[in-house]
């Protein structure tokens, strides 16, 4: 039952913290702009995908050619490249932000959950440690995913960093709350 709580607790500080960085910040938009001339892209997109939602990689290239990351290479020379993700009309429309914030904090759930689960097993530690813990877990993550598609799919840095700075805080403030709660009744 501490573990259940420690991470309800780390979950309910994500997601405050997540909801003033989207709602007050400018973190959650950092990195994004609109398409110039965006009705004749739309336009085109919809002409050309039509009803396939996915995501895109272009220009494509077979991986099983030996000559794929060649080819690749010089097309980015001349060609613009990048990934596209792609909804044609009615597909993912809400209006209602509510089943998708339930999803997130879901998610924010299991990230507490399993941070919480670790911090169980640190009989005896303080709460810096368990703290501490909890934070280089997420700092790992948000690393491994972030700087990967900055590196791979060459995401803008100013999103990579604030993607980055998002997770760390959130790290930061369910550790807090997760530390707290698993260190009471503790004598270290």
């Amino acid at each position: 039952m501490r573990i259940l709580i420690a991470a309800i607790l780390g979950a309910v500080a994500m997601f405050v913290w997540t909801s003033i960085a989207h709602v007050v910040t400018p973190l959650g938009q950092i990195g994004f702009s609109q398409i110039p001339n965006e009705s004749a892209v739309m336009t085109a997109m919809q002409s050309s995908l039509g009803n396939k939602q996915g995501l895109f990689f272009y220009p494509w290239f077979d991986a099983k050619d030996p000559n794929a990351m060649t080819k690749s290479a010089e097309s980015q020379k001349t060609l613009p490249h990048g990934l596209l993700i792609y909804n044609p009309p009615n597909v993912n429309v809400d209006a209602n932000m509510g089943p998708m914030l339930v999803k997130e904090f879901i998610k924010q759930f299991a990230q507490a959950l399993f941070a919480s689960v670790i911090v169980s097993f640190m009989v005896g530690a303080t709460f810096l440690m368990r703290w501490g813990t909890v934070m280089l877990m997420f700092a790992s993550s948000s690393i491994a995913v972030n700087v990967s598609y900055w590196n791979w799919y060459h995401f803008p840095l100013d999103f990579t960093l604030a993607a980055i700075t998002m997770e760390l805080v959130s790290g930061i403030v369910a550790g807090v709350a997760i530390a707290w709660w698993m260190g009471r009744g503790q004598t270290a």
